[in-house]
C-alpha cells in the first residue's frame, strides 16, 4: 500500500484500508460503482437531542429532476437523520413554481440530471427551467434556505444554470488533491480537516457546541466551486488542488481558492451549495459493502450534515 500523506491524521490511517477500496473501484470502473451504490441499512440515524420538537419546519426533498440520489434511495440515511432531527420532509415531483415553494422553508436538490441516467446524452444539461431557477431564486431571496448539490461530471452542468442565479461557479469536472487526499494514488478522496487548515471556521463547523464542533470531513470525488464575494468556503481547496474535465483528461488546471462546500445568505435566504454528494449520505459500494460517506469512521460528515440543516433553517445563525 502506498504510504499515506503526512498531513492525514493517525485516526485517519486506522480507516485507509476502508477508503481506499472505495475509491480504487470508483477509479476503475465508476459506471458500475455507480449502479451499486444504495443505502446502508445499519447507518445510525438516531437524534438524541432533536433540533426541533414542535413547529417541525416543512423541508422539500427534490425528486422531479431525475435526481440520482433521492429520499427512499441514496438519500435515504440522510432524509432519515434529518427527520429524526425534527424536519418534515416532503418529495418534489413537480416542476418547482413559487406558490409550490412558499410552503416550504427549506429546498433540498442533490445530483439532479438533464436526462433519465447519468450516461445518457444530454445528463449534463440543465436539469431546470429559466423559470424554474427564477422561482427559487426569487424564493431564496424573500426568506427560503436552499441546499443545492452538485457532483462531478455529469451533475455540474446539470446545475450549472441554477447556481448561475446565485454567482455560484462550478468546474462541472472532477476535482484531485494529491497533497490532501487520503492516498497518494488517490486523489479524488479528499480531506477537510482541522489539522490541513482546510476546514474553515463558519457556524456550519463550529455547530452549538463543542461536541457539534467539526473536526474531519471526507469527500468522494466531486467538482469544485466558486461562490460569490460574500460567501464562506467552509471546505476550501488548498494549492496544490486540480480540475479535470473527465477522468481521462491529462490536462489539468488550479483549483486553488475554490471549495467543494459554501454557505452564504442571499437576500432574506440563505444558500448551501456541496460540490459532492456521497459526503452527506451513507452508502454501501460493490460486492463487498464498503462503507462511502457519512458511515466511514474517522469523519465527522454525519455531523456536518446536521450542521448544514440547522444553519439553513436557522438554528445556527
Amino acid at each position: 500500500m502506498t504510504q499515506i500523506n503526512d498531513s492525514v491524521s493517525t485516526e485517519m490511517k486506522k480507516h485507509i484500508g476502508i477508503i481506499f477500496a472505495v475509491l480504487l473501484t470508483s477509479l476503475l470502473l465508476p459506471q458500475l460503482v455507480c449502479a451499486q451504490q444504495r443505502p446502508d441499512p445499519e447507518f445510525n440515524v438516531v437524534v438524541e437531542n432533536p433540533a426541533y420538537k414542535k413547529a417541525f419546519p416543512r423541508l422539500m426533498f427534490d425528486e422531479a429532476h431525475n435526481n440520482f440520489h433521492t429520499t427512499e434511495g441514496r438519500y435515504k440515511p440522510f432524509a432519515d437523520l434529518i427527520i429524526n432531527d425534527g424536519y418534515h420532509v416532503v418529495r418534489n415531483r413537480k416542476p418547482f413554481t413559487r406558490a409550490a415553494l412558499d410552503t416550504f422553508k427549506v429546498l433540498v436538490i442533490a445530483n439532479a440530471l438533464g436526462a433519465e441516467e447519468m450516461d445518457d446524452d444530454g445528463a449534463d444539461h440543465s436539469a431546470f427551467t429559466d423559470e424554474e431557477c427564477d422561482a427559487v431564486r426569487d424564493w431564496v431571496k424573500d426568506g427560503g434556505a436552499l441546499l443545492l448539490i452538485a457532483d462531478h461530471a455529469p451533475f455540474g452542468g446539470a446545475a450549472e444554470n441554477l447556481g448561475k442565479r446565485f454567482d455560484v461557479s462550478m468546474s462541472k469536472g472532477y476535482t484531485l488533491d494529491p497533497a490532501n487526499s487520503l492516498e497518494k494514488q488517490s486523489t479524488s478522496l479528499l480531506v477537510f480537516s482541522r489539522e490541513n487548515k482546510l476546514l474553515l471556521d463558519h457556524p456550519i463547523t463550529q455547530g452549538r457546541n463543542d461536541g457539534e464542533k467539526i473536526k474531519t470531513v471526507f469527500t468522494f470525488t466531486g467538482q469544485s466551486l466558486k461562490g460569490p464575494k460574500d460567501s464562506s468556503a467552509f471546505l476550501s481547496l488548498g494549492a496544490t488542488a486540480k480540475d479535470k474535465a473527465d477522468r481521462t483528461s491529462t490536462t489539468e488546471t488550479s483549483a486553488e481558492g475554490r471549495a467543494q462546500g459554501i454557505a452564504f445568505k442571499f437576500g432574506k435566504g440563505r444558500v448551501v451549495v456541496m460540490g459532492e454528494a456521497a459526503m452527506l449520505s451513507a452508502q454501501l459500494a460493490g460486492s463487498e459493502n464498503r462503507p462511502m460517506g457519512m458511515n466511514v469512521p474517522g469523519s465527522d460528515n454525519r455531523q456536518l450534515a446536521l450542521n448544514i440543516m440547522h444553519w439553513l433553517s436557522g438554528v445556527l445563525k
